[in-house]
């Protein structure tokens, strides 16, 4: 361990002389890149110091109870050693989780896709109460949100919609969100009472940047048509929508949203990048051995990762067992405590795998 803080340090002074240096300072990119690295290290670089102080004054209080020349100071030694022992363990917890391989998407925004699935009318309502229950989480950490484009059902629900978040680590905290979601409910039109069964898929996208992807302006195909609402009745005389097509792996990304065509062409390039670094992302996945997939899973949104039963007042996460009886508030964006359980998770993972 100790080796592995001393080059987290020796990173961290490295970044700040690089950027101290007129001549990197100079190069926005690099900077930008740079800066990004040190705020990721800073609180590793703090706790590698406080440790490896705890660590040295615990040496020194070995000598000095070795040397036994002094009793009083021996003794106030011995005591020492004792807490500072426990501090060192307890620094030692905290950085096991700190040095375990970082996500390098953890502290991107995101884009998150909603769909409704099967259920006709009720899965797009379904599907309106996710985008609610995301917009207010988001809300809850003090990010930003922006619809990117969307697709309306009827009576208010949500046939798709993707959702641009913009916060520091938004896509560590949701990307576990990713699957599909079931809702279990009496729909409004339902004068029997029967409960039904609908859903909706949930997929949560690392937003890229411009440095992510290269994507050339021969690969695109871009067409603009009218915006149009329900039935399909165009709702502008003058065509501001925009569809963008990557050519060489068929991506598609369409905004209508906006009422100018530059804006809603910005907006659709934003999540034309983003989808496709979301699919290299999946080749490069898909080269990791079968063994590994088996036990992370396929990550496919079609698997079921949560019920939300109404009539039980009931939501239950099925990938950690997790299950919670406050339906409003989740609903309302109260949803830390599945976030939590599914981080801890992926942690206990992660140290499996490293032996720790």
């Amino acid at each position: 361990m100790m080796e592995k803080l001393a080059s987290v340090e020796r990173r961290y002074r490295e970044i700040e002389a690089l950027l101290a240096d007129p001549e990197v300072s100079s190069d926005y990119t690099r900077v930008e890149a740079l800066s990004k690295e040190l705020a990721s290290l800073k609180d590793l670089a703090y706790l590698s110091r406080e440790y490896r102080e705890v660590h040295d004054r615990i040496q020194e209080a070995r000598e000095i109870i070795k040397d036994g020349s002094d009793q009083d100071l021996a003794e106030l030694a011995l005591e020492e050693m004792s807490d500072l022992e426990n501090k060192r363990a307890q620094i030692e917890e905290v950085l096991k989780i700190a040095l375990l391989p970082k996500d390098i998407n953890d502290e991107k925004d995101v884009m998150i896709e909603i769909r409704a699935g099967a259920g006709g009318v009720e899965a797009s309502l379904f599907a309106a109460d996710l985008f609610r229950m995301y917009s207010r989480y988001a809300q809850r950490q003090s990010w930003r949100t922006e619809v990117m484009n969307s697709t309306e059902g009827e009576q208010g629900g949500i046939k798709e919609l993707v959702l641009r978040i913009k916060g520091k680590g938004a896509y560590s905290r949701l990307k576990h969100e990713s699957g599909g979601h079931r809702v279990q409910r009496i729909p409004v039109t339902e004068s029997s009472g029967r409960i039904h069964t609908s859903a909706a898929t949930v997929a949560v996208l690392a937003e890229a940047e411009d440095v992510d992807v290269d994507i050339k302006s021969d690969d695109l195909q871009i067409d603009i048509f009218h915006s149009s609402g329900h039935g399909g009745q165009n709702v502008q005389k003058v065509a501001t929508a925009v569809r963008i097509t990557h050519l060489p792996t068929r991506t598609v990304a369409v905004c209508q949203d906006e009422r100018s065509q530059l804006k809603n062409k910005e907006k659709a390039m934003a999540v034309l990048r983003t989808r496709v670094l979301a699919k290299e992302i999946e080749r490069q996945q898909q080269e990791i051995s079968q063994e590994r997939r088996s036990q992370v899973g396929s990550g496919d949104r079609s698997d079921r990762v949560r019920t939300y039963n109404f009539p039980q007042d009931r939501v239950t996460d099925h990938r950690v067992s997790l299950t919670s009886h406050n339906m409003d508030q989740i609903l309302d964006g109260d949803i830390d405590q599945f976030i939590d359980a599914l981080t801890t998770r992926e942690q206990e993972r992660l140290l499996e795998e490293a032996g720790i």
